[in-house]
């Protein structure tokens, strides 16, 4: 038997559902609610594996109807943006046949620009420039837990900070509007 999911988590790597499973459940979610779809390691880009199977994960989702399962993905902007990322998951979604996602749709959409680690300096209180890249990676996947507590905080306006770099501004947004 199979057992039923509130989230699905689609992302690209190990890094991003940990902080995205940490997150969620400082907002309150178990662990148990989840059912992750990653990328599998060393098997080509994370990116190209999210953007394939998104459409298959929305139209599985919407497929639930009443149930309100929510579809989380986590995808890096790397060189291409928040803006042309999210049409790059609704390109994928209209060669699958797939209406792209609505706002009537349980879809949450993270795309940290560049990658997930320009976050990171962000919440560790550093200037960041969302056009470069040079963040360094965790020296353990684990330890994102600070940085996901930090989110949750400033997501709930608990804790001020200097403005939010756009991206994460975006995503904070969008989380309220799905899950307020």
């Amino acid at each position: 038997m199979s057992r039923s999911v509130r989230i699905v988590l689609l992302c690209e790597d190990r890094q991003h559902e940990t902080f995205v499973k940490r997150f969620l459940c400082r907002s309150g979610w178990s662990l148990r609610d989840f059912r992750v779809e990653k990328s599998p390691h060393g098997r080509g880009s994370a990116e190209q594996f999210v953007r394939k199977q998104f459409p298959k994960e929305l139209k599985a989702v919407r497929a639930k109807g009443a149930e309100r399962v929510r579809l989380i993905v986590m995808i890096d902007g790397d060189d291409q943006g928040a803006v042309r990322r999210r049409a790059s998951l609704d390109d994928a979604c209209i060669e699958h046949g797939v209406v792209a996602p609505s706002e009537a749709d349980n879809v949450f959409i993270c795309v940290p620009t560049w990658s997930i680690e320009t976050w990171f300096a962000f919440l560790d209180g550093q200037d960041i420039d969302e056009s470069t890249r040079d963040y360094p990676r965790l020296a353990r996947v684990r330890d994102c837990d600070v940085h996901a507590e930090k989110l949750v905080e400033l997501c709930r306006g608990l804790s001020k900070s200097p403005p939010l770099p756009p991206s994460l501004e975006d995503a904070c947004g969008r989380y309220q509007d799905l899950f307020g």
